[in-house]
């Protein structure tokens, strides 16, 4: 139905999370009736943060220096790491202003289901951070099974270390991400956070 360069256009744009052929198309027709240089700009911001950013090499974090501006902040509770799935995750919980520790993100939770293991995420480098000095570990994992499973492996990992792990608090709906959760609902869930 499109000539052969839209047709790409629109099969990339559908490749996107959350976008079907006719949010694609519709994508596509807005980036062929902006200017050439908008167009470029949008080409040029793809490529430069997927040159630019990384994982940071304390926390996993998306970064694009290293350590990320968090792990290298003096202002923040060393003794305390917020265990994550994503670096969105990251996002959501700084914007409730609640939490002034440090992060390790996880990129991922056990699902055997789909045949993720406790090997397949970032598991090792969270109980090696744990030798300095860390005292408590959050669980800060999405109300969801896989979730709940890393919660309870991050626990039978560290408890045996003598570091306290702690859940965040069940006021993110179950079978939610903490992502779409408002920072008012979310900062309560931080604060009534409780051991495992």
């Amino acid at each position: 139905m499109y000539i052969a360069p839209l047709d790409r256009l629109v099969t990339e744009f559908a490749k996107l999370p959350g976008i079907g052929r006719k949010s694609a198309a519709r994508l596509a027709f807005y980036v062929l009736n902006q200017p050439q240089s908008t167009a470029q700009q949008l080409a040029d911001a793809i490529l430069q943060a997927k040159e630019q950013i990384h994982y940071c090499s304390i926390c996993q974090n998306l970064t694009d220096e290293d350590p990320c501006a968090i792990c290298s902040s003096e202002r923040r509770d060393r003794s305390v790491i917020c265990a994550v799935e994503t670096p969105r995750d990251v996002i959501a919980i700084e914007n409730t202003k609640e939490y002034t520790g440090l992060y390790h993100v996880l990129h991922g939770a056990i699902s055997p289901m789909d045949d993720i293991g406790p090997d397949d995420i970032k598991l090792k480098e969270l109980v090696a951070r744990c030798a300095d000095g860390v005292q408590e570990v959050i669980a800060a994992t999405n109300p969801t099974v896989e979730g709940e499973a890393t919660a309870m492996y991050i626990a039978r990992l560290l408890k045996p270390l003598g570091i306290k792990v702690t859940r965040i608090a069940h006021g993110i709906p179950v079978g939610g991400d903490l992502e779409y959760a408002d920072e008012i609902t979310l900062g309560k869930a931080i604060e009534g956070r409780r051991e495992l």
